[in-house]
């Protein structure tokens, strides 16, 4: 096989390996999400009792009382579950670290409609509850909760940002929109919690009269809120004051993608892995409101960091104009992509496309002593990335290298190709990284070729 080029020997010699003594991911992560479902339901348990608390015999009984305490239950519990969807992209480094981003962005999504459903129950039961109460219609009393009582009108205006966050993040939408205009809806849902915080405080029966529940409601909100403070935006914004990252170069490495080199002061103490990813900010006209996560296609050089990128959107596409000294922020490192999830000295890594630029980086990061096998997918030799880098890295090591070519139809990576290529597939470690039909179809082939569910490892990006 051919060696790394020469350009890229004199910028990417291979890195200092540090001892590897982290405890098991694995247990460790089951450990964390046991510890967090826990505390989830304890918060569940005491918002429910706040409801019924607040409840009486007389009120209950009363004309209407039932769905007024229906309404009330609902409420409660659909905005605490959206406060649980907002930790978990609250970018906690811990929870990132032990159970991956793109986990968490799954728990979040998948949680997503009860809050909608929950919150909805509110409006309907409450206008009716009070409407049996005034003995009118249930229009009639819509009506009078617009006008007459505090908070209402500011409250449904946030239920409407929420339901239209909830809309844009079904499937079918989001691949036809724009990523840019899908983030800067989310940016909504915040502006619709403090709306929804503000009406439970002035109307809420469990808080009115209650100073201990509002109390401990209002802390519970405001520790929400500075989590997201803290990492979303002031742990980013020190971390690059820090390292003072700028953009060094961009160089083409195949029609559409480009790789970004940025430079910077300490970044070894980043503490990346190879196959992980940062939300990089580019603070130009244009970029510097948006953070988009891009993989590391190599480990640090210091003072080096390299992103390669495929033009995928108006964001990426843009990056190949991007000036030299622009300045850089970023988050992370995210992800749990990296040979530390591993459960065997044999690895397979597998890519297509993009999705290459972390198989790479992991690559490089794997123990000396690990067996590799690689195998990439791409229309042709030319469109594989990192083809040169990969072959060396693999020479060094006595890694394999397959490439399957051709169309996507014709040039499919199934559980026949595995088991020819890599006959010992089973006793490895899969790792997947690639456009979304090729990672389903790689578990898939995986999983019938008998590889347990924890040695396969794959991360997806997409919003």
């Amino acid at each position: 096989m051919s060696v790394m080029t020469e350009d890229a020997t004199l910028v990417y010699t291979p890195p200092q390996r540090r001892p590897d003594g982290r405890p098991d991911p694995v247990a460790r992560s089951h450990r964390i999400v046991d510890w967090a479902s826990a505390g989830v339901g304890l918060g569940m348990g005491a918002t429910v009792g706040l409801a019924i608390t607040a409840e009486t015999r007389g009120s209950l009984t009363a004309p209407g009382g039932l769905a007024t305490f229906g309404g009330r239950l609902a409420g409660l519990t659909g905005t605490y579950l959206l406060l649980i969807m907002v930790l978990l992209v609250a970018r906690i480094p811990f929870m990132e670290r032990a159970v991956g981003q793109d986990r968490l962005l799954r728990w979040h999504r998948r949680l997503g409609q009860w809050p909608i459903y929950l919150l909805t129950a509110h409006g309907v039961l409450i206008t009716v509850g009070y409407a049996e109460q005034a003995r009118t219609g249930a229009w009639h009393q819509f009506g009078v909760l617009l006008t007459s009582y505090p908070d209402v009108l500011a409250t449904t205006v946030g239920f409407g940002l929420l339901v239209m966050a909830a809309v844009t993040s079904i499937r079918a939408a989001r691949r036809r929109m724009r990523y840019e205009t899908w983030w800067t809806v989310h940016l909504y849902v915040y502006l619709a919690l403090a709306l929804s915080f503000s009406h439970q405080l002035a109307t809420g029966a469990s808080f009115v009269g209650h100073p201990l529940t509002r109390a401990v409601w209002s802390a519970m909100w405001a520790a929400t809120a500075g989590l997201v403070v803290v990492y979303r935006f002031l742990v980013p914004v020190a971390r690059s004051l820090r390292h003072g990252l700028r953009v060094v170069s961009v160089t083409p490495e195949a029609p559409g993608v480009v790789s970004i080199v940025v430079a910077g002061r300490k970044v070894e103490k980043l503490a990346v892995s190879g196959g992980q990813f940062f939300q990089w900010r580019f603070l130009t006209k244009g970029l510097w409101w948006q953070a988009h996560p891009y993989s590391l296609s190599a480990l640090p050089r210091p003072p080096y960091l390299r992103v390669t990128v495929k033009a995928l959107g108006d964001h990426s596409d843009t990056l190949r104009g991007l000036t030299l000294g622009t300045r850089v922020m970023v988050e992370g490192p995210y992800g749990t992509f990296t040979h530390h999830s591993r459960r065997a000295d044999r690895v397979l890594l597998v890519g297509a496309g993009v999705g290459i630029t972390p198989i790479r980086a992991l690559l490089e990061d794997l123990p000396p002593a690990v067996d590799v096998a690689v195998v990439v997918r791409a229309s042709a030799t030319e469109d594989i990335l990192f083809r040169h880098e990969m072959q060396g890295l693999l020479e060094r090591r006595g890694g394999a290298l397959h490439e399957i070519l051709g169309d996507r139809h014709t040039a499919r990576i199934d559980a026949r190709a595995l088991r020819r290529l890599v006959p010992d597939v089973a006793e490895r470690d899969v790792y997947v990284c690639g456009p979304e039909g090729l990672t389903a179809s790689i578990l898939s082939a995986a999983r019938r070729l008998g590889v347990p569910e924890d040695r396969i490892h794959h991360e997806q990006f997409a919003f």
